[in-house]
């Protein structure tokens, strides 16, 4: 399974590589995938439950970056709640809402960003954070499997989860739009730590110090 799905990570996007270990990834043979402009902006994204929230502040804190979640922003900004902006404007205007925001949050240096897990879902997004300078774009994949286990006892909040049906149709429509990022890890098996110890030498970033 992990071949096959670095055979297609391959195969996708602009700057793309499979990381299913952190061991197993070599920042000096990967060199040449590493686009010129230095990296000033971490981007991660994947479907609910794959880590971003987590594993977003521990790559800053190692980078001496800061973090900051697209969707607090949004929520802080607008004064609504994720799921009353949909009920009151519609997903649309959320999604271009939302693109704006992340359009002007991977302006800063020195960043880690976490999104929604819908926003890939929007083109112009998609094109944004696959093209700008200085921005890698990191997918943490996990199997519905895990999202769901992640996630148990938080149906209150994600009523989607409730309605595994629907949920495994945009778990299956999302998935080769995560893919085209410029990285994808499979997180699955690994602990917050060992995710970082991948995206810090995957992001084109693995001589940076760690901050004490």
């Amino acid at each position: 399974m992990a071949t096959e799905l670095g055979l297609y990570a391959l195969s996708q996007g602009p700057f793309p590589q499979i990381v299913t270990n952190p061991t197993q990834f070599d920042p000096e043979m990967e060199e040449s995938r590493i686009p010129a402009a230095p990296i000033r902006c971490i981007v991660l994204t994947g479907f609910m439950g794959s880590g971003k929230t987590t594993v977003g502040p521990l790559v800053a804190a190692r980078l001496g970056w800061r973090f900051i979640d697209a969707d607090d922003v949004i929520v802080a900004e607008t004064g609504m709640a994720i799921a009353e902006f949909f009920a009151r404007q519609g997903e649309a205007a959320f999604r271009e809402r939302e693109r704006a925001t992340i359009a002007r949050l991977t302006t800063e240096d020195g960043l880690v960003l976490a999104l929604g897990g819908g926003a890939i879902e929007h083109p112009a997004t998609r094109d944004l954070l696959l093209t700008t300078a200085g921005l890698r774009l990191v997918h943490l994949e996990v199997e519905l499997a895990t999202t769901l286990a992640r996630c148990r006892g938080t149906e209150n909040t994600r009523p989607i989860l409730a309605d595994q049906a629907n949920l495994a149709v945009r778990y299956e429509r999302r998935l080769p739009l995560y893919r085209a990022a410029h990285v994808t890890i499979t997180a699955d098996a690994m602990t917050p730590e060992e995710v970082v110890e991948a995206i810090v030498p995957a992001a084109g970033l693995a001589r940076a110090k760690m901050v004490l």
